[in-house]
């Protein structure tokens, strides 16, 4: 069984750089500073729980923004299938693309599916300034971040920062 390093709460999330759709990249977690962010690996396009997560993010995305929460995705699927998917479901957050599934799960921990190869669904919750607040690591379809459970904990972070934090 391969060793796999989980990223854990405090961790400084890994340096990522993702391809994104017309060209750019996405930096993270350098471009989600400042605010809590979300990060979703998920398995490609072709996955229905996939697809109803990516919604679901979507249709909250005003709600997560207006707390101070920042959105990205990223899968292995190429650039013409991940702009379909941003363009059926109206994604309005950064959705990369072309993502080396065995460099991200060796910087992440995230779970390689083998044969084809694509990233297990894995989610992060990063502090505003990079860090690892909450990660959710599947091996299979199940067992995914969901915006709700996002909004109450960033909110409960908020409510019980140290006077020393901003809130």
């Amino acid at each position: 069984m391969a060793e796999t390093n989980l990223l854990r709460p405090g961790d400084r999330f890994p340096a990522l750089t993702v391809a994104l759709p017309g060209g750019g990249t996405l930096r993270l977690p350098d471009d989600l500073a400042g605010h809590f962010g979300v990060i979703l690996f998920y398995r490609g396009s072709w996955c229905p729980y996939c697809n109803a997560q990516l919604r679901a993010f979507g249709r909250s995305l005003d709600r997560l923004t207006g707390i101070g929460v920042l959105v990205a995705a990223l899968s292995v699927d190429d650039e013409p299938a991940t702009q379909d998917l941003v363009a059926k479901h109206g994604l309005r957050f950064p959705v990369g693309h072309s993502a080396d599934a065995r460099a991200v799960a060796a910087a992440t921990g995230a779970f390689v599916h083998h044969d084809p190869v694509y990233l297990q669904s894995t989610g992060f919750v990063l502090d505003p300034g990079g860090n690892l607040v909450v990660s959710v690591y599947s091996s299979g379809a199940i067992g995914r971040l969901v915006p709700d459970d996002v909004i109450g904990l960033v909110r409960y972070l908020r409510d019980h920062a140290p006077a020393s934090q901003p809130r």
